[in-house]
């Protein structure tokens, strides 16, 4: 179960890295427009794309959050950061879902819920 739970807290890292890049660097792509549900108009304004790296700085950071905890920590803190940045991926996942698109609670939250209570039942 070590190992699973090892994997989805992988995954979920790897998925708030590529949300990272894909909000910073990919704001012009067709893969953004459909990731996003938004259009090209408005991901082309200059205000969109400030607001779309900000939130994709803040992926970047549960992210490297994740991989420190799992690769530079050891014990019970490594355990405890890791539920931490899961948690708050969680969170977002919920708000997103409520205020943006519903598939959020799905493609972020569904691997984050399964890290979540994998690390739960690892304690």
């Amino acid at each position: 179960m070590l190992v699973l739970k090892d994997v989805f807290v992988m995954i979920v890292a790897v998925e708030a890295l590529f949300i990272m890049l894909l909000e910073m660097f990919g704001t012009q792509t067709a893969m953004a427009r459909k990731a996003f549900a938004v259009s090209a108009e408005y991901l082309a304004t200059s205000e969109a794309r400030a607001a779309m790296a900000n939130q994709g700085l803040y992926n970047g950071f549960v992210g490297v959050g994740l991989l420190y905890a799992r690769y530079g920590l050891n014990g019970v803190p490594a355990h405890n950061v890791q539920l931490l940045f899961v948690g708050f991926v969680v969170i977002a996942a919920i708000f997103g879902a409520i205020t943006a698109n519903k598939q959020i609670v799905l493609t972020q939250g569904g691997p984050a819920i399964v890290a979540l209570l994998l690390l739960l039942l690892a304690r």
